[in-house]
């Protein structure tokens, strides 16, 4: 009796400190019969007009760049209070830019909410092709955390907010687990959308079935140029024959990003680079939000409540496909997408501010 006692209180003080169990409300519109067309349609039609930037080059340590998006370029000289403008981040996903609809999607909600947003490209996604014999990396935490505190110390006084989508939400969430302090102390909150949290998991699905023919060869079709292009001027890192025969995700990973890592192969690199073990270490509060339906995250692959630390909130919504999420809010005016991810984000600003 005592012991079923205890077990009781226990599991009654833990409620406490569990993760967040979201529960959305997204219904995709009736036409969209399956997680594919939830994946396809906004990609093919944005539901959000092409966005105006400032862009801006940034020199790294490592004599290579990176060209960010600014809604506005920041100003050294404004005064403290508007310094205080909250900032909006995002990481895009495998071979994305500042106008894929997802980023269209949550721009224009920023600019909207009068916050200062910016698209961070890695390495080789701005439209120029990077200086060094290296490519982005799904879970590159430094590389996140260089990015990150380069906004940090243009906006001093600016709440800072990130958001990953697809791999840039598993680096992002990599980066907020392997460094927990230095995250909380820079961020605000954090969200990563259809992240592939089981890096391993998710190529496998890619390159399987339907998925090859609708995703695997697409994202193939926009690597492969890229890396010819590398190996052509880096011929002793690369090898051009190996590359010419990729066909999958996984043969590109193994042909480039892999080797280029210094991992032994592909499998060995989503091993290295999955966000999924590093969640539990998670300070900053997060919102991971995932469709059940994702034709390429697997849904037995992503977290459950136990996996994850307090800080995390989890939202699977049955339905909205990889990075979808198409149609309006219940305000008519923004993507349910953007509302969703920026109820989570003012909701984490209102109580910082009361915490203070």
């Amino acid at each position: 009796m005592i012991r079923l006692l205890v077990s009781v209180c226990f599991i009654i003080l833990s409620m406490f400190s569990l993760p967040c169990l979201a529960n959305s409300d997204y219904r995709a519109p009736f036409w969209q019969l399956n997680g594919h067309l939830q994946t396809i349609v906004p990609y093919l039609l944005p539901p959000t007009p092409a966005q105006t930037y400032q862009r801006e080059r940034w020199e790294l340590d490592d004599g290579d760049f990176v060209d960010v998006d600014w809604t506005e370029l920041p100003q050294a000289d404004i005064s403290v209070q508007a310094q205080q403008r909250p900032v909006f981040i995002l990481f895009h996903g495998l071979e994305g830019n500042s106008q894929s609809h997802y980023a269209r999607s949550l721009i224009a909600e920023a600019k909207k909410q009068g916050w200062l947003g910016v698209v961070i490209h890695f390495r080789g996604c701005s439209g120029e092709p990077n200086r060094l014999p290296r490519v982005y990396y799904a879970g590159d935490a430094k590389e996140i955390s260089t990015l990150v505190q380069r906004v940090r110390k243009q906006r001093p006084h600016s709440p800072l907010f990130a958001v990953g989508v697809s791999l840039g939400g598993n680096a992002l969430l990599k980066w907020l687990g392997e460094y927990p302090e230095q995250s909380r102390q820079w961020l605000t909150a954090a969200a990563a959308i259809s992240a592939p949290i089981a890096l391993k998991e998710t190529a496998h699905s890619l390159d399987t079935g339907l998925n090859y023919w609708l995703y695997s060869q697409t994202f193939v079709a926009s690597m492969k140029p890229k890396a010819l292009a590398m190996a052509e001027r880096f011929p002793t890192h690369l090898d051009k024959q190996r590359i010419q025969a990729v066909k999958t995700v996984q043969d590109m990973d193994n042909a480039v990003t892999a080797v280029l890592y210094g991992a032994q192969n592909a499998d060995h690199y989503y091993d290295l680079n999955a966000s999924k073990p590093w969640l539990a270490h998670i300070q900053t509060s997060t919102l991971i939000l995932n469709a059940q339906n994702d034709p390429f995250v697997p849904f037995e692959s992503l977290p459950d409540a136990t996996q994850v630390s307090a800080a995390v909130t989890l939202d699977y919504p049955k339905h909205g496909g990889h990075a979808g999420f198409s149609g309006k809010a219940s305000n008519g005016q923004s993507t349910w997408l953007a509302a969703r991810v920026f109820e989570f984000l003012n909701t984490q600003q209102r109580a910082s501010l009361n915490a203070d």
